[in-house]
């Protein structure tokens, strides 16, 4: 497998948009893969519209490949979502990597905008089936439990054929989900022993459904930090995922210390058939996330992609 780390976002750590820009260019310049921008339509604090990033992602590099990390499908109408994709991936010239989910139960978003959770496996599976279809050329006419369409048609298409369609989530209804529609699969926030279990129930859900996935399509989301657990960055997330994840164990997910722990733990990954990372700097303030950013491209990049 080719094992390749991205950058991931999940907030906004700079000071304005020219830290955002500097941050890309630094990317562009290295031998960092990916860009991931998480989906947030409702916070306090500032978070960057993924799909908007990710036209913007598109006009300002020419190598570097960007996603979202995922975003929520319900939340959107499926004929302008992939009217968005292939535009995205047209004018990129065939660099995009879009990933999407149903989105958590605890999405401020729910109850924010009135959006019912409920169906909402249902509702991305529909968008799903459309949006595949759009992506192919097709005219699609469509008439399901949430959407009706009647000779939808877009163009230009994307430039990937097919374009890639990453599914996030663990559910069962998710294996399926991935099986049913997926190019490749992004893990959630879980440890490498809880991901293991789930990457062997997609590929042999995928391998029934007579559409495997290819083993290079597997991907992982983590945090990290070059330093030590008693960092504020670090102690506040870990506290936060507490609130909600009372199951999980940072210290299982988190790689913080130097770049052989990072390593480490990247490697446990790997062993579980991860090998596509977005990696997220557990970091506070502009300057201290882009020296996050450094040492990683100088220290762990090098190692993990050789």
């Amino acid at each position: 497998m080719s094992v390749r780390v991205g950058v991931g976002l999940a907030g906004f750590p700079f000071a304005d948009a020219r830290g955002f820009w500097r941050m890309v260019e630094r990317c562009e310049a290295s031998p960092v893969d990916s860009i991931w921008q998480s989906d947030r339509l409702v916070s306090a604090d500032p978070q960057l519209e993924c799909m908007s990033a990710m036209a913007a992602l598109a006009g300002a590099t020419s190598r570097l490949k960007f996603g979202m990390n995922v975003a929520v499908v319900a939340f959107r109408d499926p004929l302008v979502l992939a009217k968005e994709c292939a535009t995205i991936d047209f004018l990129s010239g065939g660099r995009f990597l879009p990933a999407f989910g149903v989105g958590p139960d605890a999405s401020p978003e729910w109850r924010a905008a009135g959006y019912d959770a409920k169906g909402r496996g249902r509702r991305t599976d529909e968008a799903l089936a459309i949006m595949s279809g759009l992506w192919r050329g097709e005219s699609v006419d469509f008439s399901g439990e949430f959407y009706r369409y009647r000779g939808a048609r877009i163009a230009p298409l994307p430039v990937q054929r097919p374009l890639p369609l990453w599914i996030g989530g663990s559910s069962p209804a998710a294996v399926r989900r991935t099986a049913r529609f997926g190019t490749g699969w992004v893990a959630g926030i879980q440890t490498a022993a809880q991901v293991a279990p789930v990457v062997a129930a997609i590929r042999a859900a995928a391998a029934h459904a007579g559409r495997p996935i290819d083993p290079d399509h597997f991907g992982a989301g983590l945090f990290y930090r070059f330093g030590d657990w008693s960092h504020p960055a670090v102690d506040a997330l870990a506290r936060g995922l507490g609130r909600f994840q009372p199951d999980l164990d940072p210290r299982a997910f988190f790689g913080v210390g130097d770049a052989a722990e990072i390593c480490a733990r990247i490697a446990e990954y790997r062993a579980a058939g991860i090998s596509k990372f977005v990696l997220r700097p557990l970091a506070q303030g502009e300057p201290d996330f882009r020296d996050q950013l450094e040492r990683l491209i100088a220290e762990v990049i090098p190692a993990v992609h050789d």
